[in-house]
């Protein structure tokens, strides 16, 4: 049997093909189910056109990959066996600033996209998906409160710093504007940002994506230097979870950094349990 792959202009002519491939499992498919559920229900004007693939054999889909700008392509539903599949339908057709995904179908990837296209491949970054089992909420001073178009600048302020320190892979998301751009899109979307006070003063943020197929995914999460350690970020994390269930979220997700074994631990604590590991890789020029 011949795999037949398929480029889509229409991404609500996806969504129809694609919707019950990834709801099988919405936490391991958590950006992707988030990202098109954004484009359908809360499109804005800035956004640019979405790289949609399918791979069918047999009149079966088999496998979807999709690259929502200025992201990386996700490859939760590119299992390794059709990497080289899908790669060999982009190559020469469209360039690609990096690939996120479990770590085998990232890896797998990766080298099939060099091998075609010549280009070299650095890992961005080791990544960990966990869920929410029972959330344990900590004793912890404060309170949250749910953020408005008035938290604007201060969101606009952490989120370009919170980028700055995790190295996001986008160089679209440094300036403050930027920033102000997408926390305002993201609260548009009717997704949850909740602010952590400890008396007047914000301490501590975290959003939470409305619910989507019954998942709700976590991040960013970001304390200020100067208010870190007094558990704060794990306060308003489970604050954004609870936010997430009493909105509907059955499944509430999160991705960590294996580079910081503090924030693992942390979320770990109050109830958190990994599910898989990933990986982003970024592509660098053919030749350099």
């Amino acid at each position: 049997m011949v795999a037949e792959v398929t480029r889509h202009d229409d991404l609500a002519e996806f969504w129809a093909l694609t919707g019950d491939f990834f709801n099988a499992d919405p936490v391991f498919h958590t950006i992707p189910i988030a990202a098109i559920d954004r484009r359908l229900n809360h499109a804005a004007p800035e956004d640019e056109p979405p790289l949609l693939v399918s791979v069918t054999e047999d009149g079966v889909l088999v496998a979807a990959a999709l690259r929502t700008p200025p992201w990386p392509l996700t490859l939760s539903g590119v299992a390794p066996e059709w990497a080289e599949v899908v790669a060999d339908a982009l190559a020469g057709a469209v360039e690609l600033p990096g690939v996120n995904g479990p770590r085998d179908s990232a890896e797998a990837f990766v080298v099939a996209w060099a091998a075609r296209t010549g280009c070299g491949a650095r890992e961005h970054m080791a990544l960990r998906l966990y869920q929410l089992g029972d959330l344990t909420v900590p004793d912890v001073p404060g309170a949250a409160r749910l953020a408005t178009s008035d938290d604007l600048d201060l969101l606009s302020r952490w989120r370009t710093a919170f980028a700055e320190e995790a190295a996001v892979q986008t160089a679209e998301v440094d300036s403050v504007e930027r920033s102000r751009l997408m926390v305002n899109i993201s609260m548009a979307a009717g997704n949850g940002h909740l602010i952590w006070y400890q008396g007047d003063t914000p301490v501590a943020w975290a959003g939470a994506s409305a619910p989507a197929s019954g998942m709700s995914r976590i991040g960013p999460v970001y304390t200020p230097p100067e208010h870190r350690r007094h558990g704060y970020g794990a306060a308003v994390t489970a604050a954004c979870a609870l936010w997430a269930r009493e909105h509907g979220a059955e499944h509430v997700v999160l991705y960590t950094d294996l580079a910081n074994p503090t924030s693992n631990s942390i979320y770990q604590r109050i109830g958190f349990r990994a599910v898989v590991d990933s990986a982003e890789f970024v592509f660098t020029p053919a030749g350099g």
